[in-house]
This record gives structure tokens, sequence and C-alpha cells, in this order.
């Protein structure tokens, strides 16, 4: 049995299935919209659309929605990225039929009234405060308007308050009428029940919407230069993040990339940057290196907190295994741990089946096919310690640099 079962709807909208032993079910519609997807006079409309979505459909009100699924002891939830806006769904395998109904009727017939956008402002606006409040999560959107500056990935996805309070519903509609088309969605599913059963589904809910295409197309962000720079925040620790543009999704060193940042500053206790500054140093609590890919460009980076006095010495240190990594190439036995260690946690994390859905409906949408978890293992398995030379020697050189104290 293939291990997933992919379709098309006529209206273009795509599905993926994968069928497991299980007594809960999973589901999402994946939308390539987010907030790159915005005009300069929308930022934050893609992550407000997101939240109105829960706030009314023709069928239903604010609060039918919020109940269908928790009546049953289900969940309904939705996120937003820079590329992408998800409403996903869990329930008991016999109550999946309702999970896509209900995924559908907000998708598609959210009404948006305007009591209930001027309550959910004051929400938004709350958490605008509450994400100020954190200099560990602000630095990160910092860096990466800087990084992008000029381009559609250069702005939060949150939005300003003074902007929000102005968007009213036909703001949502029109910007949901432009990117929200159906040949830019995937419905992605899990759960113990045949692909056929979940297309047959997928068209009744899904497949009577009317065909849309997009009419736009993203800009490639142009080329930045490296910069430095340090804000007096007045904060108890010093925040720093070391940076720079990465590949995109569709690019074949890729993965190479992704195995060289796991090594670097992944979550593992044995990551180089956690035994070198932590372990070893005793020098900052919380430091980790991230890649995140998008479709034409991506980021690395790697943070850290540390005591005033103790930031010059992490980043000599990050420096240190940066160079390390550009010039010396692994040993076989170092590369070998390396490759076990992440295809472990791959197989780990793809035990959780809400995230191996999500994954496989992100993956359907950019790359229009999806890799078996084998067929990424053995991929892992024929890298080469050049190659990651290579990679790092590109990606590792002349980075920025971000320090909040």
């Amino acid at each position: 049995m293939a291990e997933f079962h992919t379709y098309t709807l006529p209206n273009g909208i795509r599905g993926i299935h994968r069928q497991v032993k299980n007594t809960v079910a999973h589901c999402a519609l994946v939308i390539n919209a987010g907030s790159r997807d915005e005009y300069p006079d929308q930022y934050g409309l893609a992550h407000f659309v997101e939240h109105a979505f829960f706030k009314g459909t023709e069928r239903r009100r604010a609060w039918q929605v919020n109940c269908r699924l928790e009546n049953l002891g289900g969940e309904l939830n939705a996120f937003t990225t820079k590329e992408d806006t998800t409403i996903h769904a869990t329930t008991r395998r016999g109550d999946f039929s309702k999970a896509a109904e209900l995924i559908a009727d907000i998708a598609f017939r959210s009404t948006f009234p305007k009591r209930e956008l001027e309550r959910e402002k004051e929400v938004i606006c709350d958490e605008i405060n509450t994400y100020k409040d954190s200099p560990a999560d602000l630095i990160y959107d910092t860096f990466e308007d800087m990084l992008f500056d000029g381009s559609e990935l250069g702005h939060n996805i949150l939005g300003r308050k003074t902007s929000l309070m102005r968007y009213m519903g036909n703001d949502l509609r029109s910007f949901t009428a432009r990117t929200h088309t159906t040949d830019q969605m995937v419905f992605s599913s899990i759960g113990n029940f045949s692909g056929k059963t979940a297309e047959a589904i997928a068209t009744r809910y899904f497949g009577q919407q009317s065909t849309t295409t997009r009419a736009f197309e993203r800009i490639a962000p142009e080329a930045y230069r490296p910069f430095e720079k340090s804000v007096t925040k007045h904060t108890h620790q010093t925040h720093c993040i070391i940076g720079g543009r990465a590949y995109g999704i569709g690019e074949a060193n890729r993965l190479p990339l992704a195995l060289l940042v796991n090594l670097l500053g992944g979550p593992s206790a044995n990551s180089l940057l956690n035994v070198s500054i932590r372990e070893k140093h005793g020098l900052s609590y919380n430091i980790e290196a991230s890649y995140t890919p998008y479709g034409d460009t991506g980021i690395v980076a790697i943070y850290f907190s540390s005591d005033h006095t103790n930031a010059e010495r992490c980043i000599e240190l990050i420096e240190r295994e940066l160079q390390r990594l550009r010039t010396e190439p692994l040993t076989t036995r170092r590369l070998s741990m390396a490759k076990k260690q992440f295809i472990a946690q791959l197989a780990i994390s793809s035990e959780s089946n809400e995230s191996y859905m999500l994954g496989a409906g992100k993956s359907l949408l950019t790359h229009k096919q999806v890799d078996t978890m084998e067929e990424v293992y053995a991929k892992i398995r024929s890298l080469t310690a050049r190659q990651l030379t290579d990679v790092a020697e590109e990606i590792f050189t002349g980075m920025s640099r971000l320090i909040y104290q």
C-alpha cells in the first residue's frame, strides 16, 4: 500500500491522505497565503483573517464554530506564517467528516461580523503587547525585518495596532479573495480510513467551491549586505542573533544545511554550541540554531542570551565553531553520528500524526510531491563531509549580527 493517497478536486484544491491505525484523526486546510502576500497598507491582515475565521459563518455564530468539535472532545485551531495560513482539527475517527465540514465552512463562508471583529482586535492587541514584552521573541522579527528589508518578507506577521484598528470586514474579504484561491490550497488528512474515503469527504465539502486562480506572483527579495547592529533595550540580559540568508525550500542544499544546523545548535544537549557555550564554559542557559526555508530564500539564525559581561565571549565561541565547520570536514565517525541523530529525531517527530499530517500538506503545497520518510532518510545517509563543508562555507560566511542589551 502506498504511503500517501493524493488527489485533485475539480476546482484545483489538492488533497493528501495517509491511513494509519489510530482512533484519532487529524486534518488541515493549508493555504498558500501569508504575511508576505500583504500589500504595504495591509500588514497584519493575514493574521487577522486567521483569527476572524472563528467569528461566524453563513451557517454558524462564533460560539457554534468554537463548540462544534470541542463538544465532541475534539480541537480546532489555526496559525499564520510568512507564507501560509493553516486551519487544522483533531477528532475521533468517527467525527472526521464533521471536522472537514467545519473547516470548509469557516474557510469559504466566514462573514467577518463587525461586532466580533472589533472584539477580536483587542485580543490581537494584547497578543502584540505580550510579544513586545519578550525580547527573545522580538529580536527574531527585528532581525528578519533587517535581513529582508524592502521585500515582502520584511515585516512582522502580527502587524501594528494602529493598522489593525482600521481594518474592516471588506478588507478581510478583499484579501482572501485575492490570496485564498483554490489552486493554492491543500487538504491534508491522516487517520484509520482509506484514501478513497478521505477523498470522498473532501469532495463533498470542498469540491463544490468555485474554481479560483491566483493572479499574482511573489517577488524574491533582492540581495542584501551583512550588518551588525546593537540596540539598547535595558534588558536584564544580552540577547543576540547571528545569522543570514539561506536556501529556499526547493533547493538541493536545503537538506545538508538542515543537518548542519541540527549538529550546530539543534535540540539535543550534545549540539556543538550547547556543549561549548553552556556545558563547557557555563556562559548561557539558552543557545540554539534554526533554519527556516521559504519558497525562494531562507534564514539561518543562531540565538543566545547571556549576562552582559559574557556576550562577547559567547560570540567568539560561536564564531570558532562556525569556522571549524567551514574549514574542517567532519570525520567519518562524527558524520555518521550526526546523520543517525538527525534521522532518529525525524523518526521520533513523525510519530506525532498531527505534525506528520501538517508537514505532508505543506510539502505537497510547495513541492507538488511528498517524499516518504525512507526517501528522506536515504538522502541524509548519502550526504558527504565535503558537501557539508561547502554548504557551511557558503552560508556561514559573512553573517549578520543583532544585539539587544
